[in-house]
C-alpha cells in the first residue's frame, strides 16, 4: 500500500476531459493549450499531449517545461519579463505576449523573430474574488486603451484576453465576448490570432459545448482570427485527489480529525479564498478534517461519515489538481505528498516521491 500523502491522478477521470478537448477542438476550429500556472505535472503529459494543441505559460520556467515536457504550440506569457529572460524565452515560445506596450516596445528588437501578442483587459470579468480580477480597479493585467492599441498594432499579430474565472454560464460568456467585439471589433479584424484565455468551465456536467464551439466558430469567421482557449481546471476537473490518513482523533466541543497533510502545504488556495475542501462523503458522524500543521487555521472544512471515524482511517478529498501541486510547500516540513497515476486497469503508479533530501535542497 502506497503511504500517504499523494496526489493521485485518475487516468480515466482525465481521458474523459481530453475527450470533451476533442469534441470543442472538432466542432469549433479553436487550439487548446494547457495553462501550466493551474496544472503543471508533467508525468500526466502524455495522456493529454494528443488532445490539447500545446501550453501557456506566466513565467520562463513554465515555458521551458511546456516547450520541453509537453510540446505543440507553446506560448510565453509573463507580467513583465526581466532582460536577461526574453532571449531564452524566444528560444522556446512561438508566440511570446507582453502584458503591456512598454514591454512591447521595449523588447521589440529582441523578439521580432517570432510572432507576438498583447494582453488585451477588457475591464470587466467573471471573477467573484477581488483578489483573483483581473479587471480590479488600477488592474496591472494588460492594456485597453483602444488609441494605443491600435498604434501598436502592426507590431503585433494577437491578443491574449483572459476575464473568465470558473464560468460555467455560457450565456455571460456569450454576452461579455459580444462587449469584446462590440467595443474592439476593429482592433480584432488587424490581428491574426485571439486568445480567450482560461476559466471556462466547458468540461463540467451539463456544458452546452455545441454553444460554445458554435459561438468560438462564429467569432474566428467573424474577424478572420485563429483562436485559441487555454483550459487550466476545464483540463483537469475531477481527475485528481489528495489522499490522506488520519493520525488522531479529539473532541473540542466537536470531533476533530487530524490527517498528515496541511491545507497551507498541499491545497493552498482553499486557505487563500477561504473554501472548504470537497469530500465525497455523508452520514450520521460530523467531523472536522484538521491539518498537521502549527497554523490554526489548518482546517480543510466539516464533513459527515457514515461511521465514526478512527485511526488509520484513509480519506479522499476531491478536486486536488487544480491550483494544488503547482503550489505545494514545505510549510513545517510536512511531508510532501508523492504524485501518483491510477492507470486506467486500476493500478497506481508511483510517479515522484519526495523525502528529506528534497526538503533539506529546498532551502539551501
Amino acid at each position: 500500500m502506497i503511504p500517504t500523502p499523494y496526489y493521485l491522478i485518475d487516468k480515466t477521470a482525465l481521458a474523459r476531459n481530453m475527450a470533451v478537448m476533442d469534441q470543442l477542438r472538432a466542432a469549433s476550429g479553436a487550439k487548446v493549450l494547457l495553462a501550466l500556472k493551474c496544472f503543471a505535472t508533467w508525468p500526466a503529459f502524455p495522456e493529454m499531449q494528443p488532445h490539447m494543441d500545446g501550453t501557456t505559460s506566466s513565467s520562463l520556467y513554465e515555458l521551458r517545461l511546456g516547450a520541453q515536457k509537453f510540446g505543440g504550440e507553446t506560448h510565453a506569457y509573463s507580467v513583465a519579463w526581466a532582460a536577461d529572460e526574453v532571449a531564452e524565452a524566444v528560444g522556446y515560445a512561438d508566440k511570446i505576449i507582453f502584458n503591456s506596450i512598454s514591454q512591447l516596445n521595449r523588447f521589440d528588437a529582441e523578439t521580432q523573430s517570432i510572432a507576438r501578442g498583447l494582453r488585451l483587459n477588457p475591464r470587466f470579468s467573471t471573477s467573484g474574488f477581488d483578489l483573483a480580477d483581473p479587471a480590479r480597479p488600477f488592474s496591472r493585467l494588460g492594456e485597453w486603451d483602444l488609441t494605443k492599441l491600435m498604434a501598436v498594432a502592426d507590431k503585433i499579430s494577437g491578443v491574449m484576453i483572459h476575464y473568465n474565472c470558473e464560468n460555467d454560464d455560457f450565456d455571460l460568456f456569450d454576452q461579455q465576448l459580444t462587449r469584446i467585439e462590440a467595443e474592439f471589433g476593429d482592433f480584432l479584424m488587424r490581428l491574426d490570432w485571439v486568445s480567450l484565455g482560461g476559466g471556462i468551465h466547458f468540461t463540467g456536467e451539463g456544458y452546452p459545448l455545441e454553444r460554445l464551439a458554435a459561438r468560438l466558430k462564429a467569432f474566428q469567421a467573424r474577424f478572420g482570427v485563429q483562436v485559441f482557449l487555454e483550459p487550466g481546471e476545464a483540463a483537469i476537473t475531477g481527475a485528481a485527489s489528495l489522499e490522506v490518513t488520519v493520525l488522531d482523533i479529539l473532541n473540542n466541543g466537536k470531533d476533530l480529525a487530524i490527517i498528515d497533510s496541511s491545507v497551507e502545504a498541499h491545497m493552498l488556495d482553499l486557505l487563500i479564498y477561504r473554501q472548504s475542501a470537497r469530500m465525497q462523503t455523508s452520514g450520521p458522524h460530523p467531523y472536522m478534517i484538521c491539518g498537521k500543521s502549527c497554523l490554526a487555521g489548518d482546517i480543510f472544512g466539516e464533513f459527515s461519515f457514515p461511521q465514526p471515524l478512527a485511526v488509520g482511517d484513509r480519506l479522499s478529498i476531491a478536486d486536488a489538481a487544480g491550483y494544488t501541486m503547482v503550489k505545494k510547500n514545505w510549510f513545517n516540513g510536512v511531508r510532501m505528498p508523492a504524485i501518483v497515476l491510477k492507470e486506467r486497469d486500476g493500478s497506481l503508479t508511483v510517479a515522484r516521491s519526495f523525502g528529506y533530501a528534497d526538503f533539506e535542497s529546498s532551502l539551501g
